[in-house]
């Protein structure tokens, strides 16, 4: 069974982009590649339970395992060794990339407190999204009462688009809310 939101880009999404940018070829058009979201994880040097806490929560929120990220040379005035766990990433594609950006969108992005619409300014020149979250409450399957305590995390969209106007234009499509 396909994702809602991918059934949408299927049947409008590609049809207004087509007629908006002119593309002769349906394989021109700009798509969702992948979602990347990465947990910086500091306090793991110190204590592995902060590490399964994050990890835990993360897996629920994907629905898939976190991969853990590991530092890469030692840093002695953080404290930090090399091969010391710092980080957690999941790699979401296809049906668990559009679920998950179809829940946060529709779910999520509501809860943030303050919430003005996305900057214009996080898109980067290759037509990539970048979406920095200061707390990983706004999920509504992270429990409160078993989470140790806030985490913020980044969430990259990637796109096939050749520069920011069309990427722009495809995630709005898809219902991604920018400032005005």
């Amino acid at each position: 069974m396909n994702a809602r939101l991918k059934d949408y880009y299927k049947k409008f999404v590609v049809i207004k982009l087509q007629e908006h940018f002119h593309f002769i070829n349906i394989n021109q058009v700009p798509k969702l590649t992948k979602i990347v979201i990465n947990i910086g994880v500091g306090d793991a040097k110190d204590d592995v339970k902060v590490l399964n806490i994050a990890s835990l929560e993360l897996a629920s929120i994907t629905g898939q395992k976190p991969l853990i990220c590991h530092a890469k040379k030692s840093i002695s005035s953080f404290k930090l060794r090399e091969g010391m766990p710092i980080g957690l990433k999941v790699t979401l594609r296809n049906r668990l990339m559009y679920e998950f950006l179809d829940k946060f969108i529709n779910i999520a992005i509501p809860r943030i407190r303050d919430f003005r619409g996305i900057k214009v300014s996080n898109f980067d020149k290759y037509g990539n999204l970048n979406i920095g979250l200061s707390e990983q409450y706004i999920f509504p399957e992270v429990d409160i009462e078993k989470s140790d305590r806030s985490r913020g995390m980044n969430i990259s969209i990637v796109t096939t688009a050749t520069n920011n106007t069309q990427a722009k234009v495809l995630l709005e499509l898809l219902g991604v809310p920018f400032k005005k």
